[in-house]
């Protein structure tokens, strides 16, 4: 290896998500005392990106990966990485790992609490973030870990972590009396994941709002009992028990949800933010105000009451039939799409930042 690296990174304006910029340096190929390299292999582009640079400042997801640069942060993305190099006991040179990266080709980490299982990233400045986010699992330890299912894994995990555990808040207490669940970006892929994991509930009807460009897809997909476009919204009974879950953070849209539901509405839940990229806004008109679900205090809750091994199983069973439900049968749910360098990582955000990626389209960057 040479003595220096060629370090280059993506990053976005945090006032105009959908501009970025490549910054390039270099940086010594020697790790320092109880540090790693990571050689960034593949990352995955989702809504989901999009929703942690417009929770940014709130969730402090610009934290993980300071820029260095005013104004403009690292926004982070699901994937695997390479070990280069270690000076830290337990963590060797080739070994994968799966976990958050910034959209850049290597990352310095300092490993802590070194298992089996994987490390979690001791940067002082990340010592006071959400933990769930700096833990990076070990590919030869993971179970469910498959390296030909690896694109579907970096697409969905996260994702379906996130659906897994919200519908598991909403099972938990008891739909908050609801017998309606509505949920708004039906289309996207945390949307119907928390649909499927729904589907079984006894006594709630699951009920998808959607664009009229994708109403043919998500009724395609079978895990709403219900497919409504956003312009028959007004047609839906209101003198229902209905919970909202919002995926799009469309303010418009939640007002006409609340108006139209009043009463009715026993719950309303901010869980993504597919349509919009601006700063979360709890305040409404009339009715019950948004809660938003963040899936790392579920997350903890199930650990500590069923451990996490038990937590591990349900999640992985899960996701692996969820695997299975996307990408078979002849009109798959899921089509991964491959770019190639950090560059091209710029073109996918400006894209899901329009609303101009197909439900049916998965993006990787490989590195």
């Amino acid at each position: 290896m040479s003595d220096a690296l060629k370090v280059t990174r993506l990053v976005s304006n945090k006032s105009a998500l959908q501009e970025s910029r490549l910054v390039e340096e270099s940086r010594s190929a020697t790790p320092a005392a109880g540090e790693i390299i990571l050689r960034v292999e593949r990352l995955a582009l989702t809504t989901n990106n999009i929703t942690y640079a417009a929770f940014g400042e709130a969730m402090q997801y610009w934290g993980f990966f300071p820029s260095g640069l005013e104004g403009w942060g690292h926004m982070p993305a699901w994937g695997y990485a390479d070990v280069i190099a270690s000076t830290v006991e337990g963590v060797a040179v080739g070994e994968r790992f799966y976990g958050y990266f910034p959209i850049a080709n290597y990352v310095w980490m300092q490993p802590e609490r070194v298992t089996d299982r994987g490390f979690y990233d001791g940067a002082a400045h990340r010592r006071e973030l959400t933990s769930a986010y700096n833990q990076y699992t070990r590919c030869s330890w993971d179970t469910y870990y498959r390296p030909h299912t690896e694109d579907l894994q970096i697409l969905l995990k996260p994702l379906f972590l996130t659906s897994a555990m919200l519908a598991d808040f909403l099972r938990d207490n008891a739909f908050f009396g609801a017998r309606r669940l509505i949920v708004s970006s039906a289309s996207s892929k945390t949307a119907f994941g928390t649909a499927v994991c729904l589907q079984d509930a006894p006594g709630v009807q699951l009920i998808g709002l959607t664009a009229a460009g994708n109403r043919a897809f998500v009724e395609r997909l079978g895990c709403y009992q219900q497919v409504v476009g956003y312009d028959e919204l007004e047609q839906l009974s209101s003198d229902e028990p209905t919970l909202y879950v919002d995926f799009s953070s469309n303010l418009e849209l939640r007002e006409r949800v609340h108006r139209h539901f009043g009463a009715s509405l026993v719950y309303s839940c901010l869980a993504g933010s597919a349509q919009s990229a601006e700063v979360p806004n709890f305040e409404v008109a009339m009715g019950p105000r948004p809660q938003l679900f963040f899936a790392p205090v579920q997350l903890r809750k199930r650990n500590a009451e069923w451990g996490p091994q038990e937590v591990s199983r349900y999640i992985g069973d899960g996701l692996v039939r969820f695997y299975g439900q996307v990408s078979e049968g002849e009109q798959p749910w899921l089509r991964v799409v491959e770019h190639q360098g950090v560059a091209a990582a710029e073109a996918v955000i400006a894209r899901l930042y329009h609303g101009q990626v197909a439900p049916t389209e998965g993006h990787v960057v490989v590195l």
